[in-house]
């Protein structure tokens, strides 16, 4: 590992850790690049011949549903084949180790991927959703969903080649609510481009970054909003961060 920035002091670190009680780890895409998790933001990532800012949005969903369920179903399965990586491990192996000695650790993410999860971390915030579940837009019912195929239309759609044709499913045919007698079309519980953040899992966030006495930032770039605005909100505490990251991000300087 390259230190690039001067204010690096793995002692310093360590001697915060060793004391900290309330540990809040906020993560993002970074932390899930190692295990193969694709994006489909920025360059080259592309579904199809859209990026995800063209299909997570709820215009897209009202447009063509059949459409955004395609490239979920096909994210969905992509991550069936998925493991957590070391990072994830460590992660989880964090929390388990502290709360044994009455401390503890909760994980802030943007992932939707629940490789945090998968890896044994239980005190998680997802603060997108998550790929497997789905919330009715009918009732609002939100479900934990691992079904592979998630219904019998989508089996074998969503292949991501640009050349591959719309399989245009009739909204009767996609996920549907479960509820008794609701059989509401069901949609990704995910947090989608113009969407605002769930008010309970934001209060829960608050709450644990006014009490954490240590912050740490694994692999985003805190420029999303409003994950980029958590770890400064700890700092301005007075409280210290320590961000882990590949390369310097618009928030490094501003942190211990």
């Amino acid at each position: 590992v390259r230190f690039s920035s001067p204010h690096i002091d793995m002692a310093d670190f360590r001697e915060v850790f060793a004391k900290a009680k309330h540990i809040a780890i906020i993560t993002g895409a970074g932390v899930s690049a190692e295990s193969g998790v694709p994006t489909f933001r920025g360059a080259g990532g592309f579904w199809r011949k859209w990026q995800a800012q063209e299909l997570a949005t709820p215009e897209a969903f009202a447009r063509n549903p059949s459409r955004v369920w395609e490239f979920y179903h096909y994210r969905r399965e992509v991550m069936l084949s998925k493991h957590p990586n070391p990072a994830h491990i460590a992660i989880a192996e964090c929390e388990k180790r502290l709360s044994k000695q009455g401390r503890s650790v909760v994980v802030i993410t943007q992932n939707i991927d629940e490789l945090h999860r998968k890896a044994g971390t239980k005190h998680l915030l997802e603060i997108h959703g998550s790929l497997f579940k789905t919330r009715c837009t009918n009732c609002g019912n939100v479900t934990a969903n691992y079904k592979s195929p998630i219904c019998p239309a989508l089996a074998g759609k969503g292949a991501p080649d640009p050349e591959t044709e719309d399989a245009t499913i009739p909204v009767e045919d996609l996920p549907q609510c479960e509820e008794d007698g609701c059989n509401g079309l069901l949609r990704p519980h995910v947090v989608w481009f113009g969407e605002t953040l769930d008010p309970d899992i934001l209060t829960a966030v608050e709450k644990e970054l006014e009490i954490c006495d240590l912050c740490l930032v694994v692999g985003t770039s805190s420029v999303v909003y409003p994950a980029a605005m958590f770890a400064p909100q700890v700092s301005a505490r007075g409280v210290p961060v320590a961000e882990f990251n590949m390369e310097a991000t618009p928030a490094t300087n501003r942190f211990r």
